[in-house]
Protein backbone atom coordinates (compact mmCIF):
# COMPACT_ATOMS: atom_id res chain seq x y z
CA UNK A 1 0.00 0.00 0.00
CA UNK A 2 1.26 3.18 -1.06
CA UNK A 3 1.58 5.81 2.13
CA UNK A 4 0.21 9.03 1.51
CA UNK A 5 2.03 9.87 5.26
CA UNK A 6 4.49 12.98 5.16
CA UNK A 7 6.01 14.49 8.36
CA UNK A 8 6.37 17.73 8.32
CA UNK A 9 8.24 20.16 10.71
CA UNK A 10 8.96 23.90 11.56
CA UNK A 11 11.05 25.91 14.03
CA UNK A 12 10.77 29.59 15.67
CA UNK A 13 14.83 30.79 14.82
CA UNK A 14 15.87 34.39 15.25
CA UNK A 15 17.80 35.88 12.58
CA UNK A 16 21.57 36.06 13.61
CA UNK A 17 24.53 38.93 13.00
CA UNK A 18 25.28 38.60 9.71
CA UNK A 19 23.08 36.90 6.76
CA UNK A 20 26.13 34.11 6.33
CA UNK A 21 25.68 33.01 9.99
CA UNK A 22 21.98 32.71 9.79
CA UNK A 23 22.62 30.40 6.17
CA UNK A 24 25.07 28.55 8.73
CA UNK A 25 21.88 28.23 11.34
CA UNK A 26 19.61 27.48 8.59
CA UNK A 27 21.34 24.59 7.18
CA UNK A 28 22.20 23.45 10.99
CA UNK A 29 18.21 23.14 11.28
CA UNK A 30 17.30 21.46 7.94
CA UNK A 31 20.43 18.57 9.17
CA UNK A 32 18.47 18.39 12.40
CA UNK A 33 15.49 17.97 10.72
CA UNK A 34 16.94 15.35 8.49
CA UNK A 35 18.16 13.57 11.14
CA UNK A 36 14.58 13.20 12.08
CA UNK A 37 13.24 12.40 9.15
CA UNK A 38 11.16 15.42 8.37
CA UNK A 39 10.27 15.54 4.85
CA UNK A 40 9.85 19.44 4.77
CA UNK A 41 10.93 22.23 7.03
CA UNK A 42 9.27 26.15 7.10
CA UNK A 43 11.20 28.56 8.82
CA UNK A 44 10.07 32.12 9.81
CA UNK A 45 8.97 35.54 8.01
CA UNK A 46 12.05 38.10 7.14
CA UNK A 47 14.38 35.04 8.62
CA UNK A 48 17.15 35.98 6.28
CA UNK A 49 17.20 39.81 6.09
CA UNK A 50 15.85 39.84 9.33
CA UNK A 51 12.23 41.63 10.65
CA UNK A 52 12.87 45.33 11.48
CA UNK A 53 11.19 44.75 14.59
CA UNK A 54 10.85 48.47 16.76
CA UNK A 55 12.41 51.13 14.57
CA UNK A 56 11.27 53.25 12.44
CA UNK A 57 14.39 54.07 10.16
CA UNK A 58 14.25 57.90 11.73
CA UNK A 59 11.12 58.69 9.93
CA UNK A 60 8.05 60.99 11.16
CA UNK A 61 5.82 62.78 8.97
CA UNK A 62 7.46 64.66 6.52
CA UNK A 63 11.22 64.38 7.96
CA UNK A 64 13.67 61.67 7.58
CA UNK A 65 16.80 61.84 10.38
CA UNK A 66 20.43 61.25 8.61
CA UNK A 67 20.62 58.58 11.32
CA UNK A 68 17.85 56.92 9.86
CA UNK A 69 18.95 56.59 6.15
CA UNK A 70 22.02 55.43 7.89
CA UNK A 71 20.36 52.46 9.36
CA UNK A 72 18.55 52.00 6.23
CA UNK A 73 21.60 51.46 4.22
CA UNK A 74 22.39 48.80 6.89
CA UNK A 75 19.02 47.39 6.46
CA UNK A 76 19.17 47.29 2.70
CA UNK A 77 22.75 45.74 2.66
CA UNK A 78 21.81 42.99 4.95
CA UNK A 79 19.47 41.54 2.50
CA UNK A 80 19.69 38.70 0.15
CA UNK A 81 20.13 39.40 -3.73
CA UNK A 82 18.95 36.47 -5.71
CA UNK A 83 19.27 37.47 -9.07
CA UNK A 84 15.90 38.56 -9.79
CA UNK A 85 14.02 41.78 -10.77
CA UNK A 86 11.46 43.89 -9.81
CA UNK A 87 9.09 43.45 -12.70
CA UNK A 88 6.20 45.37 -11.43
CA UNK A 89 6.77 44.04 -8.02
CA UNK A 90 6.49 40.19 -9.81
CA UNK A 91 9.83 39.55 -10.28
CA UNK A 92 10.98 37.53 -13.62
CA UNK A 93 8.63 34.23 -13.07
CA UNK A 94 9.72 31.58 -14.53
CA UNK A 95 12.75 33.01 -16.39
CA UNK A 96 13.91 33.46 -12.93
CA UNK A 97 13.23 30.26 -11.84
CA UNK A 98 14.72 28.68 -15.02
CA UNK A 99 18.01 30.90 -14.76
CA UNK A 100 17.64 32.48 -17.90
CA UNK A 101 18.19 35.98 -16.91
CA UNK A 102 21.38 37.85 -18.10
CA UNK A 103 24.22 37.22 -16.21
CA UNK A 104 25.45 39.76 -13.24
CA UNK A 105 28.57 40.47 -14.75
CA UNK A 106 29.64 43.72 -15.69
CA UNK A 107 30.74 44.30 -19.72
CA UNK A 108 34.89 44.66 -20.40
CA UNK A 109 35.37 43.87 -16.09
CA UNK A 110 37.51 40.12 -17.08
CA UNK A 111 34.44 39.13 -15.01
CA UNK A 112 32.94 37.54 -18.04
CA UNK A 113 35.54 34.44 -17.59
CA UNK A 114 34.77 33.25 -14.28
CA UNK A 115 32.68 31.09 -13.36
CA UNK A 116 30.57 33.15 -10.63
CA UNK A 117 30.05 35.75 -13.32
CA UNK A 118 27.22 32.68 -15.03
CA UNK A 119 25.60 33.11 -11.43
CA UNK A 120 22.95 36.29 -10.54
CA UNK A 121 22.54 37.67 -7.37
CA UNK A 122 25.09 37.02 -4.07
CA UNK A 123 24.79 33.72 -4.19
CA UNK A 124 22.38 33.19 -1.56
CA UNK A 125 20.13 31.16 -3.89
CA UNK A 126 22.68 28.44 -4.59
CA UNK A 127 23.57 28.58 -0.63
CA UNK A 128 19.63 27.46 0.03
CA UNK A 129 19.83 24.76 -2.97
CA UNK A 130 23.00 23.72 -1.67
CA UNK A 131 21.06 22.99 1.72
CA UNK A 132 17.93 21.50 0.61
CA UNK A 133 20.15 19.05 -2.08
CA UNK A 134 22.61 17.84 0.61
CA UNK A 135 19.90 17.53 3.45
CA UNK A 136 16.99 16.06 1.01
CA UNK A 137 14.75 18.48 3.11
CA UNK A 138 11.98 20.35 1.35
CA UNK A 139 12.67 24.00 2.52
CA UNK A 140 10.38 26.81 2.83
CA UNK A 141 11.65 30.07 4.21
CA UNK A 142 11.14 33.65 4.44
CA UNK A 143 13.29 36.12 3.63
CA UNK A 144 14.23 40.11 2.77
CA UNK A 145 14.79 40.33 -0.73
CA UNK A 146 15.92 43.52 -3.05
CA UNK A 147 15.70 44.09 -6.32
CA UNK A 148 16.46 47.42 -8.31
CA UNK A 149 16.14 49.91 -5.12
CA UNK A 150 13.24 48.18 -3.32
CA UNK A 151 13.37 45.65 -0.40
CA UNK A 152 10.33 42.78 -0.52
CA UNK A 153 9.40 40.26 1.94
CA UNK A 154 9.47 37.78 0.51
CA UNK A 155 9.15 33.81 0.42
CA UNK A 156 10.86 30.61 -1.20
CA UNK A 157 9.86 26.90 -2.04
CA UNK A 158 13.58 25.05 -2.40
CA UNK A 159 13.02 21.68 -3.40
CA UNK A 160 15.86 19.07 -3.20
CA UNK A 161 16.01 17.69 -6.65
CA UNK A 162 14.95 20.99 -8.51
CA UNK A 163 16.37 23.40 -6.39
CA UNK A 164 13.74 26.52 -5.92
CA UNK A 165 10.56 26.02 -7.86
CA UNK A 166 8.73 29.07 -7.02
CA UNK A 167 8.74 32.29 -5.27
CA UNK A 168 6.32 34.92 -3.83
CA UNK A 169 6.38 38.68 -2.40
CA UNK A 170 4.49 39.74 0.07
CA UNK A 171 1.34 41.69 -1.51
CA UNK A 172 0.35 43.52 1.61
CA UNK A 173 3.18 44.44 3.83
CA UNK A 174 1.30 45.56 7.21
CA UNK A 175 1.54 49.24 8.92
CA UNK A 176 4.92 50.88 9.11
CA UNK A 177 6.26 47.73 7.42
CA UNK A 178 5.17 49.75 3.93
CA UNK A 179 8.01 52.28 4.90
CA UNK A 180 10.77 50.05 3.81
CA UNK A 181 9.17 47.04 2.25
CA UNK A 182 7.20 47.28 -1.32
CA UNK A 183 4.27 45.60 -2.54
CA UNK A 184 5.02 42.46 -4.20
CA UNK A 185 2.72 41.46 -7.07
CA UNK A 186 -0.51 39.02 -6.79
CA UNK A 187 0.68 37.43 -9.63
CA UNK A 188 2.87 35.50 -7.25
CA UNK A 189 0.38 34.26 -4.97
CA UNK A 190 0.88 31.09 -7.84
CA UNK A 191 0.91 27.99 -5.48
CA UNK A 192 3.19 25.13 -6.62
CA UNK A 193 3.58 21.25 -6.13
CA UNK A 194 6.05 18.78 -5.33
CA UNK A 195 6.11 15.31 -4.80
CA UNK A 196 7.42 13.21 -1.52
CA UNK A 197 7.72 9.75 -1.50
CA UNK A 198 4.92 9.19 -4.10
CA UNK A 199 2.20 11.91 -2.07
CA UNK A 200 1.77 15.05 -4.28
CA UNK A 201 1.72 18.27 -2.07
CA UNK A 202 0.48 21.83 -3.43
CA UNK A 203 1.62 24.22 -1.22
CA UNK A 204 1.62 28.05 -0.94
CA UNK A 205 2.42 30.49 1.34
CA UNK A 206 0.68 33.55 2.88
CA UNK A 207 3.17 36.08 4.86
CA UNK A 208 1.98 37.29 8.60
CA UNK A 209 -0.78 39.58 8.20
CA UNK A 210 -1.68 38.69 4.94
CA UNK A 211 -3.53 35.91 6.00
CA UNK A 212 -5.93 38.02 7.66
CA UNK A 213 -6.71 39.15 4.07
CA UNK A 214 -9.74 37.15 3.33
CA UNK A 215 -9.28 37.38 -1.15
CA UNK A 216 -5.70 35.98 -0.46
CA UNK A 217 -6.63 33.27 1.40
CA UNK A 218 -9.60 32.44 -1.49
CA UNK A 219 -6.86 32.78 -3.87
CA UNK A 220 -4.72 30.17 -2.14
CA UNK A 221 -8.21 27.87 -1.59
CA UNK A 222 -8.84 28.29 -5.02
CA UNK A 223 -5.79 26.33 -6.41
CA UNK A 224 -6.59 23.18 -4.72
CA UNK A 225 -3.51 23.68 -2.20
CA UNK A 226 -3.66 20.77 0.49
CA UNK A 227 -0.50 22.50 2.67
CA UNK A 228 -1.09 26.32 3.46
CA UNK A 229 2.17 27.72 4.79
CA UNK A 230 2.40 31.31 7.44
CA UNK A 231 5.50 32.30 7.98
CA UNK A 232 4.69 35.50 10.24
CA UNK A 233 6.04 38.26 12.98
CA UNK A 234 2.88 37.63 15.01
CA UNK A 235 3.66 35.91 18.05
CA UNK A 236 0.24 37.05 19.66
CA UNK A 237 -1.56 34.07 21.41
CA UNK A 238 -4.80 34.98 19.06
CA UNK A 239 -2.47 34.24 15.92
CA UNK A 240 -3.31 30.41 16.58
CA UNK A 241 -6.90 30.98 16.64
CA UNK A 242 -6.82 32.15 12.87
CA UNK A 243 -4.11 29.36 11.87
CA UNK A 244 -7.19 26.55 13.28
CA UNK A 245 -10.15 28.95 11.05
CA UNK A 246 -7.50 28.84 7.93
CA UNK A 247 -7.12 24.88 8.30
CA UNK A 248 -10.67 24.11 8.85
CA UNK A 249 -11.68 26.55 6.16
CA UNK A 250 -9.46 25.18 3.61
CA UNK A 251 -9.45 21.67 4.81
CA UNK A 252 -5.66 21.81 3.89
CA UNK A 253 -2.41 21.43 6.89
CA UNK A 254 -1.26 24.17 7.87
CA UNK A 255 2.17 25.46 8.82
CA UNK A 256 3.34 28.49 10.20
CA UNK A 257 6.82 29.37 11.97
CA UNK A 258 7.21 32.96 13.88
CA UNK A 259 11.02 34.14 15.34
CA UNK A 260 11.66 33.54 19.11
CA UNK A 261 14.01 36.25 20.24
CA UNK A 262 15.11 37.52 23.18
CA UNK A 263 15.33 40.63 25.01
CA UNK A 264 18.57 42.37 25.95
CA UNK A 265 18.76 41.36 29.71
CA UNK A 266 18.89 37.24 28.18
CA UNK A 267 21.25 37.57 25.27
CA UNK A 268 24.34 39.48 25.18
CA UNK A 269 24.24 42.66 23.68
CA UNK A 270 25.96 43.15 20.38
CA UNK A 271 28.83 45.75 19.16
CA UNK A 272 26.70 48.53 18.12
CA UNK A 273 24.61 48.35 21.04
CA UNK A 274 21.16 48.05 19.27
CA UNK A 275 20.25 45.16 20.79
CA UNK A 276 16.22 45.04 20.48
CA UNK A 277 15.81 45.44 16.94
CA UNK A 278 15.81 41.62 14.97
CA UNK A 279 18.16 42.19 11.72
CA UNK A 280 21.52 40.80 11.10
CA UNK A 281 22.69 44.26 12.15
CA UNK A 282 21.20 43.72 15.42
CA UNK A 283 20.78 39.79 16.00
CA UNK A 284 20.44 38.73 19.76
CA UNK A 285 22.04 35.03 19.69
CA UNK A 286 25.76 35.16 19.11
CA UNK A 287 27.70 34.33 22.25
CA UNK A 288 24.67 32.23 23.80
CA UNK A 289 25.43 29.64 26.82
CA UNK A 290 23.80 26.82 27.00
CA UNK A 291 20.78 26.48 29.65
CA UNK A 292 18.77 23.04 28.03
CA UNK A 293 15.59 21.87 27.69
CA UNK A 294 14.07 18.61 25.47
CA UNK A 295 11.42 19.02 23.09
CA UNK A 296 10.96 16.07 20.68
CA UNK A 297 14.20 14.76 21.34
CA UNK A 298 15.98 18.58 20.72
CA UNK A 299 18.28 20.44 22.30
CA UNK A 300 17.01 23.94 23.24
CA UNK A 301 19.96 26.89 23.76
CA UNK A 302 17.72 29.11 25.88
CA UNK A 303 20.66 31.53 27.09
CA UNK A 304 22.36 32.86 29.52
CA UNK A 305 20.60 34.44 33.06
CA UNK A 306 21.64 37.41 33.47
CA UNK A 307 21.13 40.02 36.31
CA UNK A 308 17.54 42.25 35.91
CA UNK A 309 17.77 44.73 33.27
CA UNK A 310 16.87 48.52 34.05
CA UNK A 311 14.51 48.37 31.57
CA UNK A 312 11.47 47.22 29.65
CA UNK A 313 10.79 46.35 26.18
CA UNK A 314 7.01 46.95 24.73
CA UNK A 315 5.02 44.82 22.08
CA UNK A 316 6.48 46.90 19.49
CA UNK A 317 9.85 46.36 20.72
CA UNK A 318 10.68 49.85 21.95
CA UNK A 319 12.89 50.14 25.22
CA UNK A 320 11.55 52.15 28.18
CA UNK A 321 14.21 53.12 30.97
CA UNK A 322 13.42 51.77 34.59
CA UNK A 323 14.65 54.32 37.56
CA UNK A 324 17.29 53.00 39.66
CA UNK A 325 17.06 52.48 43.32
CA UNK A 326 19.29 55.05 45.61
CA UNK A 327 21.77 52.22 45.90
CA UNK A 328 22.28 52.54 41.83
CA UNK A 329 20.54 49.27 41.27
CA UNK A 330 17.55 49.07 38.97
CA UNK A 331 14.20 48.85 40.50
CA UNK A 332 12.11 45.77 40.66
CA UNK A 333 8.80 46.69 38.59
CA UNK A 334 5.61 46.63 40.42
CA UNK A 335 3.39 45.20 37.84
CA UNK A 336 1.84 42.24 36.15
CA UNK A 337 0.64 41.27 32.76
CA UNK A 338 -2.61 40.46 31.39
CA UNK A 339 -3.26 37.64 29.02
CA UNK A 340 -2.48 39.46 26.64
CA UNK A 341 1.16 40.54 27.18
CA UNK A 342 0.49 43.68 28.03
CA UNK A 343 2.03 45.23 31.41
CA UNK A 344 0.16 46.92 33.92
CA UNK A 345 1.79 49.20 36.34
CA UNK A 346 0.70 48.42 40.33
CA UNK A 347 0.37 51.80 42.40
CA UNK A 348 0.42 52.47 45.97
CA UNK A 349 2.34 49.97 49.02
CA UNK A 350 5.74 49.28 47.13
CA UNK A 351 5.38 45.38 47.84
CA UNK A 352 6.95 43.16 45.31
CA UNK A 353 4.28 41.24 42.95
CA UNK A 354 5.54 37.29 42.48
CA UNK A 355 4.69 36.66 39.19
CA UNK A 356 8.08 37.00 37.89
CA UNK A 357 7.94 33.43 36.13
CA UNK A 358 5.90 31.55 34.07
CA UNK A 359 5.58 27.89 33.04
CA UNK A 360 5.66 27.09 29.43
CA UNK A 361 4.45 24.05 27.73
CA UNK A 362 5.73 22.78 24.44
CA UNK A 363 3.74 19.99 22.62
CA UNK A 364 3.53 17.89 19.84
CA UNK A 365 2.03 14.84 18.81
CA UNK A 366 4.72 12.66 20.25
CA UNK A 367 6.24 14.45 23.21
CA UNK A 368 5.21 17.17 25.95
CA UNK A 369 8.42 18.66 27.38
CA UNK A 370 7.17 21.40 30.47
CA UNK A 371 9.86 24.15 31.15
CA UNK A 372 10.21 26.57 33.72
CA UNK A 373 11.17 30.15 31.60
CA UNK A 374 11.39 33.72 32.28
CA UNK A 375 8.42 36.56 31.94
CA UNK A 376 7.35 37.14 29.07
CA UNK A 377 9.36 40.56 28.44
CA UNK A 378 12.47 39.02 29.14
CA UNK A 379 11.77 37.66 24.71
CA UNK A 380 10.80 40.50 22.18
CA UNK A 381 8.93 37.96 20.46
CA UNK A 382 7.72 34.22 21.63
CA UNK A 383 7.53 32.35 18.42
CA UNK A 384 4.26 30.05 19.06
CA UNK A 385 5.00 28.39 15.97
CA UNK A 386 3.20 25.49 15.09
CA UNK A 387 1.27 22.78 13.09
CA UNK A 388 -2.61 22.16 12.24
CA UNK A 389 -5.12 19.51 10.43
CA UNK A 390 -7.66 19.87 8.31
CA UNK A 391 -10.00 19.62 11.20
CA UNK A 392 -8.37 22.40 13.24
CA UNK A 393 -6.57 20.00 15.65
CA UNK A 394 -3.28 21.26 16.84
CA UNK A 395 -1.15 18.71 15.66
CA UNK A 396 2.45 20.03 17.17
CA UNK A 397 3.12 23.42 19.25
CA UNK A 398 2.47 26.16 19.61
CA UNK A 399 5.91 26.49 20.33
CA UNK A 400 6.70 29.56 22.83
CA UNK A 401 10.21 30.71 23.68
CA UNK A 402 12.02 28.37 22.21
CA UNK A 403 14.28 29.66 19.03
CA UNK A 404 16.82 25.81 19.56
CA UNK A 405 14.12 23.04 18.99
CA UNK A 406 12.04 21.47 16.09
CA UNK A 407 8.55 20.35 16.59
CA UNK A 408 7.06 18.18 13.66
CA UNK A 409 4.14 15.57 13.26
CA UNK A 410 3.48 12.87 10.82
CA UNK A 411 -0.04 13.99 8.94
CA UNK A 412 -2.06 11.86 6.36
CA UNK A 413 -2.89 14.36 3.08
CA UNK A 414 -5.88 12.09 2.34
CA UNK A 415 -7.17 13.78 5.46
CA UNK A 416 -7.28 17.12 3.56
CA UNK A 417 -10.19 15.21 0.61
CA UNK A 418 -12.03 13.43 3.40
CA UNK A 419 -12.60 16.99 5.10
CA UNK A 420 -14.45 18.11 1.88
CA UNK A 421 -17.14 15.84 2.52
CA UNK A 422 -18.79 18.70 4.07
CA UNK A 423 -16.75 21.94 2.82
CA UNK A 424 -15.13 22.62 -0.42
CA UNK A 425 -13.75 26.40 -0.29
CA UNK A 426 -12.70 26.00 -3.97
CA UNK A 427 -15.73 23.86 -5.35
CA UNK A 428 -19.52 23.38 -4.64
CA UNK A 429 -19.09 24.95 -1.46
CA UNK A 430 -17.76 28.30 -2.60
CA UNK A 431 -21.38 28.56 -5.25
CA UNK A 432 -18.81 29.67 -7.53
CA UNK A 433 -21.82 30.20 -10.24
CA UNK A 434 -23.36 32.81 -8.05
CA UNK A 435 -19.97 34.52 -6.58
CA UNK A 436 -17.12 35.47 -9.21
CA UNK A 437 -13.49 35.48 -7.80
CA UNK A 438 -10.72 36.42 -10.59
CA UNK A 439 -7.01 38.40 -8.98
CA UNK A 440 -5.14 40.43 -11.60
CA UNK A 441 -2.23 38.87 -13.61
CA UNK A 442 -3.17 35.51 -10.95
CA UNK A 443 -3.83 31.66 -13.16
CA UNK A 444 -6.60 30.51 -10.25
CA UNK A 445 -7.05 26.77 -12.13
CA UNK A 446 -6.82 24.27 -9.63
CA UNK A 447 -3.76 21.87 -9.24
CA UNK A 448 -4.37 18.62 -10.08
CA UNK A 449 -4.43 15.97 -6.73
Amino acid sequence: MVTTTIRLGTASPGTRATTAQTLAELEQFARRAATKKIDLLLLPEAYLGGYPRGTHFGCVMGGRSPEGREEYLRYFQGAVDLGDTVGGGAGAGQAWIDRTLPTDAIPGSGDEQKQVAKRRGDGSREELERIARETGVFLVTGLVEKAGGSLYCSVVYVCPKLGIIGKRRKVMPTAIERLVWAQGSPATLRAVSTTIRGVRINLAAAICWENYMPLVRQALYAQNINLYLAPTADGRDAWLSLMRTTAIEGRCFVLSSNMCVRSPATAPAQANGRVHHIYPETALHDGDEDRQSTIDGAITDSGPITARRSSCVTEEGFEIALPKSPHGRPRRRQSVFDDDGNEIVLCGSGKRHTGDEVTAVAATKATTTTATTPAKTDFISRGGSAIVSPYGDVLAGPQWEDDHGIIYADVDFQDCIRGRLDIDMAGSYSRNDSFKFSVEGLDLSPLPY
